[in-house]
């Protein structure tokens, strides 16, 4: 039997949306998902996106056998050998510590899972006073440059605007926690280093260069307190000439410390946002000297050795990340901020996955009770299958996330297609005065008009809530499209041929 134009049209559909989703590869091995720059690693050639596939020419088909791997050789105290095999190349490094990058296993599709569904956080942020589009831009380039200093990888920042017209940044990133992310975004970064009330440099433009690893940045000691212990850290930077000769003219009005000869009468205090966060001894041989060399360094505390390494660490890292990006260029509002469990997101997925089956299945005995023919509810069963297809399959060729909203948005979808297949059957089955022809073409009509008035609906919701719902509406919005002008008439096709035999 030939087949309609519209029956084929479905079929090339369907087809081509399962191109889309799972890629014709079958590379075996971990993904590298970060490598925070300048890295022992970062230099070594090592950068996110690449396959591992061999350690020690130990073969790694997924992230079992690296973590497997990994663990068998670190912790050690000596350093050893370890050769990465990359896309055929082999990266050769001696080390005794765990190599400092993220991997994860080679994603099996192309569809993308948002934050709900991978685990992280999720920020709206807003600014004090109101800022223009262009404004807003600037603003998320300033701040995917500090998020993104040590590599971070699945970070999305974008810009929404709510129905008032008001602009937002909603910060996204996968792995991450709330309070981590709120330490990142809440304050504006600015730093200032002083000498009395006299500013020698700033973040930014004042500084050219920042250690962030090797001999010249770390935790170079720990000691215990009579409050727990603490450990220190100490990073290089170098300034600009406009700022070194700054230095020179300050300090050169200053004496010598009469307790400590050595140094100079005053210390170079470090602010950020205003905050003194450490002052410094500045060497008597530095005095009038026109230098660009500059030691930071710093502190952290804990109740254990470990806490106060990792809160010393964590220090370090925020001054570098504001010595390279310098003060964000408005002062931030987090206006809502919260966080999802990767765990409770696979057990969403499966949870839609098992509830979506089970309602197309529900639809299916209905349909075949109400108009005894399984022919029919074989096709309900399929084309509402096909739909799920398709929406999958243009997420994952515009390389849209799956999160909650977007999965509510294929609910709907569903249950648009169902009652519009419901509509084609019983207008179907209505008056035989009139054709089968006639009577599908009506039902088409009615679809038509209902998806219209659907779209209008659905369209303010893309930016009602500062986008927040602008998954669900896109997701339904091109789940009722694909119905009206790919599934609807092939449907139809279908049940003018049952109904003929």
């Amino acid at each position: 039997m030939k087949l309609n134009w519209k029956i084929w049209i479905l079929i090339f559909a369907v087809i081509a949306s399962l191109l889309s989703i799972f890629p014709l590869n079958f590379d075996k091995g971990v993904e590298i998902v970060s490598v925070e720059q300048n890295s022992t690693y970062y230099n070594a050639g090592l950068r996110s996106g690449q396959i591992i596939t061999l350690i020690n020419d130990i073969p790694i088909n997924n992230f079992n056998d690296y973590k497997t791997v990994i663990n068998s050789i670190f912790p050690t105290t000596e350093e050893v050998k370890l050769t990465m095999t990359s896309q055929g190349n082999n990266i050769i490094l001696l080390t005794n510590q765990t190599p400092q990058i993220s991997v994860r296993d080679i994603d099996k599709t192309r569809i993308k899972t948002g934050l709900d569904l991978s685990g992280g956080a999720r920020a709206l942020v807003s600014t004090e006073e109101d800022i223009s589009s262009q404004e807003l831009a600037d603003l998320i380039a300033v701040t995917d440059e500090r998020l993104n200093v040590y590599g971070l990888k699945d970070i999305a920042i974008r810009p929404v605007t709510d129905l008032g017209g008001k602009n937002y940044m909603l910060i996204e990133i996968a792995g991450s926690t709330p309070r981590e992310l709120e330490g990142l975004i809440s304050k504006q970064g600015k730093f200032e280093a002083k000498i009395g009330n006299e500013t020698v440099f700033s973040g930014g433009e004042d500084v050219t260069y920042v250690a962030r690893s090797g001999e010249r940045a770390g935790i170079y000691t720990c000691d215990v307190s009579s409050s727990g212990d603490f450990c220190s850290f100490r990073f290089a930077i170098t300034l600009s000439d406009v700022a070194a000769k700054r230095h020179a003219d300050i300090t050169a009005k200053l004496g010598v410390n009469t307790t400590n000869p050595q140094y100079l009468e005053k210390k170079l205090d470090l602010y950020v946002d205003d905050i003194l966060v450490d002052s410094l001894f500045i060497s008597k041989d530095l005095k009038g000297s026109r230098t660009t060399q500059i030691s930071i360094s710093g502190s952290g505390s804990g109740a254990a050795r470990k806490e106060a390494y990792d809160d010393a660490t964590k220090n370090m890292k925020k001054l570098q990340t504001i010595l390279i990006t310098g003060k964000l260029p408005y002062k931030l509002t987090i206006e809502k901020i919260d966080t999802i469990s990767p765990l409770l997101g696979k057990k969403f997925i499966q949870t839609i996955l098992f509830s979506g089956l089970a309602a197309i299945l529900a639809v299916g005995l209905i349909v075949f009770f109400r108009y005894k023919k399984l022919k029919l509810s074989i096709a309900v069963l399929l084309t509402s299958l096909c739909e799920v297809l398709i929406i999958l399959g243009i997420s994952a060729l515009f390389k849209r996330n799956l999160d909650l909203p977007a999965i509510a948005g294929i609910i709907a979808a569903i249950g648009t297609g169902v009652d519009s297949q419901i509509i084609i059957l019983d207008e179907s089955q209505m008056s035989k005065t009139i054709s089968l022809r006639e009577r599908v073409k009506n039902a088409l009509f009615i679809i038509f008009g209902t998806y219209i008035t659907t779209l209008f609906a659905l369209l303010p919701l893309i930016w009602a809530g500062a986008g927040l719902l602008k998954g669900f509406a896109i997701t339904t919005i091109i789940g009722i499209s694909a119905g009206v002008f790919i599934t609807r008439p092939a449907f139809s096709e279908i049940v003018k041929r049952i109904l003929k035999d």
